[in-house]
């Protein structure tokens, strides 16, 4: 065949695969989660009642700084070259557990920093999730709504949008948990593509909460999400070596109504899990290259639950999650230790609901974090699990139920036993009704600036003073010009000082 030939039959090929990929139209939501433990330090029966700091201080801050030397600077400063390159056809989501934001503002606030530049170039999605991380979906409807609500208020205080689309740690998800989520407002939610609960379905379609329909349902493709996150660097996996164009290519063999490609997973995967020598980041670089000239598309998770109809509802009794073969809640709650520890946690959640003490709301969050229960797993895991200071699942146990010991007596302190359910229900309904009073209160509010906008005043002048009254406008001119002084980016804020 002559070289004319070969030519034209290439460029036939080419534009006739053009037009077939862009029929299809898939897309590829890539999503990150970025979280940190806070380690618990040694904490003795002794310590009970005359030390109230639970933290090693000292591992926090290494752990931390090292998984932002190795893993997410280097990421997001690849994520960052991504989206200068390819504009706004590529696009990236990630969540941040508020407990995790905590610790990068004490010792690496260079990452959040760079989260806000990629804010700042609109191809960026920050999902809400639980504050601590935590666990309370399982226990109290209404600890977990405060802990989503704690978290959506921190969103929008760093990247000046209120998130439309939730996660729950560690994908944990149910039909009980995706209606808790649809009522406090939330369009859509991330979870699993577990094989028990999907069976002969695929995970590339949007469903919707069975009990709740109006919240639509992203699912984790599992194997196209561990292929990068768990498997990429193992010489022994029949994929290896894993190559984008390679990757790329198993998408749109896909079959063609099967759109919707979700590749969930930790950030730290990129540097930590996967190191930075085995080209990870180089591979992550070349997707949208090779997506684009297969005709894939990129989204966000609030536009494709915006712009894709749900196929039909996901039934999901049972609870699961993105963690072991099981894909359960069993890494936390499988054991009696574990079990026991978080109903002596959730124990005293009603109590906590009315806490105005800064250091016990503070301590409620770290000791919630579901990495304290993990420690104390008895289960096997493909995963390796770094118990960190603990020598065994009891000897886990042990430092937190003593930690917890210390904590539920100071909570008692402040919150007596002797108060009964009804005069504490009183006190939790009247909490409730001042804050929706505030809330109706402040949309007024932004109502008012809004038609005062539209009529060309500015909602934040003041009125000018009458000349008799000259004493009182420098009075009321002082508040102003310290409003000025304030920086129009929020810096990262310090975590609560210790005592």
């Amino acid at each position: 065949m002559s070289e004319r030939c070969r030519n034209g039959g290439s460029k036939f090929f080419t534009l006739h695969s053009s037009l077939f990929t862009k029929k299809i139209m898939k897309t590829i939501c890539l999503y990150f989660e970025i979280h940190q433990i806070i380690h618990l330090k040694r904490y003795r029966f002794f310590d009970i009642g005359t030390d109230h700091y639970y933290y090693d201080d000292y591992e926090n801050e290494r752990s931390i700084s090292d998984i932002a030397e190795r893993s997410y600077m280097p990421a997001l400063n690849t994520l960052q070259q991504m989206i200068a390159e390819h504009g706004k056809y590529f696009k990236v989501a990630f969540s941040l557990s508020g407990v995790g934001i905590e610790q990068l503002e004490m010792h690496a606030p260079q990452v959040l920093e760079k989260l806000q530049e990629l804010n700042e170039t609109g191809c960026v999605e920050f999902l809400a999730e639980p504050y601590s991380h935590g666990l309370s979906s399982l226990a109290n409807p209404e600890a977990f709504a405060r802990d989503m609500q704690k978290q959506v208020k921190k969103m929008e205080e760093y990247f000046g949008c209120k998130p439309t689309v939730a996660r729950n740690s560690s994908l944990i998800y149910s039909d009980d948990i995706g209606a808790q989520i649809a009522a406090m407002g939330f369009k859509g939610m991330l979870t699993e593509g577990a094989k028990h609960v999907l069976g002969w379905k695929s995970p590339h379609y949007v469903y919707n909460c069975n009990i709740a329909p109006s919240l639509k349902l992203l699912l984790r493709d599992v194997d196209l999400s561990d292929d990068i996150s768990l498997r990429f660097n193992n010489p022994e996996w029949e994929g290896y070596p894993l190559f984008a164009d390679a990757y790329v290519d198993r998408i749109a063999r896909l079959p063609e109504e099967e759109q919707i490609i979700n590749i969930f997973m930790e950030l730290s995967a990129l540097g930590i899990a996967q190191p930075l020598s085995s080209n990870i980041l180089e591979f992550i670089k070349a997707l949208p290259v090779c997506a684009k000239q297969r005709g894939i598309t990129f989204a966000t998770p609030t536009e494709i639950c915006m712009r894709t109809k749900s196929v039909g509802a996901l039934d999901v009794p049972d609870t699961l999650s993105w963690v072991d073969e099981e894909r359960d809640v069993s890494c936390w709650l499988g054991n009696a230790m574990q079990r026991e520890a978080f109903q002596k946690l959730y124990s005293v959640a009603p109590r906590l609901l009315i806490a105005n003490d800064p250091r016990i709301n503070q301590d409620w969050d770290y000791l919630q974090a579901s990495n304290n229960f993990r420690f104390m797993t008895t289960k096997p895991s493909n995963v390796g699990l770094d118990r960190g200071i603990y020598s065994s699942p009891f000897d886990a146990f042990t430092n937190y139920m003593n930690i917890l010991g210390d904590f539920i007596n100071r909570v008692n302190a402040l919150y007596p036993l002797d108060i009964d359910n009804e005069e504490l229900d009183s006190l939790l309904t009247t909490i409730k009704n001042q804050g929706d009073e505030i809330e109706m209160k402040d949309r007024e509010i932004e109502r008012l600036k809004a038609k005062l906008q539209k009529l060309g005043a500015d909602p934040d002048e003041k009125p000018a003073p009458k000349k008799k009254a000259a004493p009182k406008k420098a009075k009321a001119e002082a508040p102003k010009a310290e409003k000025a002084e304030k920086p129009a980016k929020k810096p990262a804020k310090k975590a609560a000082e210790k005592e």
